[in-house]
């Protein structure tokens, strides 16, 4: 069985090919003109798509030495995401099986990201999976493949949505999420005690307090933006440190939940996937949580953290496996629980 996925519900155009033999390309188009607005465009991201889609599949198929007429199933994103970037990838894939006469496959780009997990080593039943992104920070329970029970989620803002918005208030460029990460590793993570929300809720997240915080600290304690010299100066000397406090709490929160779940399931095969997944104090602090509680521990590759089309392509293989297609009157949705 051959598979060409495609992936395309925000500023990352990719696609990718899984057949039996496991994953012969992964190609990713990233956009940058996102960078001077400070956020993800939804309409530059969809023009940005239209742009690239055609060559980004034909660099993914060719990399595989594969042709159109050799692929058994088409796999794209089907949300949640931006909807006009998830129109592009669902358009193109279903021209594409119209043409070439392939199944197709609606695939979760949030399931995807767990199963991140599983593209170059096989998988692992039952897990805890934690998923912290941009747009979503969860916590599942997987028994078997492609039956999940959801234990906690964000009740505002995600991991990722905080680290971006708390950048940009920083003065950072965006995507401020690696740059905080390489600024913590610098900081002390003691130095300001910012809050950890929701702490006597087992499961569930918020993160819009912590960026509330972070501006009444700064209304303290900095001199005023309209003293630049001042300011610049007193920033930098602090950013580090406070990158680092920052860090802390987002952190903490998200391995706070992560312990209460993995002692109320009793599992002991834990999952983080997500483009936070890739931040250091995160994995270290993961690390530490899985050796005290005498668990495994899986994080993709860092290639694999952030939105690629290799994680569709895994899921929509598992999804083949099972039966599992989809024909031309699917939808893309924008929620994480289409209605």
């Amino acid at each position: 069985m051959k598979i060409l996925a495609i992936e395309s519900s925000c500023d990352e155009t990719a696609a990718a090919v899984f057949t039996d033999d496991g994953l012969l390309s992964n190609v990713v188009a990233s956009q940058t003109i996102h960078e001077k607005y400070g956020g993800v465009v939804p309409e530059l991201a969809s023009r940005a798509h239209q742009r690239t889609i055609y060559g980004t599949v034909g660099q993914a198929l060719s990399e595989a030495g594969l042709s159109p007429a050799d692929i058994d199933a088409v796999a794209v994103t089907q949300g949640p995401g931006l909807m006009g970037a998830l129109l592009v990838g669902i358009c193109f894939a279903k021209g594409f099986s119209i043409a070439h006469r392939t199944k197709l496959i609606g695939v979760n780009h949030i399931d995807a990201h767990m199963y991140a997990n599983f593209i170059l080593e096989p998988p692992v039943y039952p897990f805890i999976c934690l998923t912290v992104s941009g747009g979503h920070t969860q916590l599942v329970y997987v028994k078997e493949p492609l039956k999940h029970t959801v234990l906690g989620k964000t009740r505002d803002d995600a991991a990722g949505e905080a680290f971006d918005k708390i950048g940009k208030i920083l003065g950072l460029p965006y995507p401020a999420g690696p740059v905080m990460d390489a600024k913590s590793r610098l900081g002390n993570p003691n130095f300001h005690t910012f809050p950890i929300a929701l702490p006597n809720d087992p499961f569930d997240f918020s993160y819009s307090g912590l960026k509330t915080s972070v501006m009444y600290y700064l209304r303290d304690n900095a001199p005023a933006p309209e003293q630049s010299e001042e300011h610049n100066k007193w920033m930098s000397a602090q950013l580090n440190d406070i990158c680092a406090s920052v860090s802390h709490a987002i952190t903490e929160s998200l391995v706070l939940k992560l312990r209460n779940a993995v002692r109320s399931t009793g599992c002991k095969t834990i999952l983080m996937a997500g483009g936070v997944s890739a931040n250091s104090m995160l994995r270290a602090k993961a690390v530490e949580l899985a050796k005290a509680e005498g668990a495994k521990l899986y994080v993709p590759p860092m290639q694999f953290c952030t939105d690629n089309a290799a994680m569709i392509a895994v899921t929509g293989y598992m999804q083949a496996e099972k039966g599992l297609f989809t024909d031309l009157t699917m939808k893309p949705y924008a929620r994480i629980n289409p209605k």
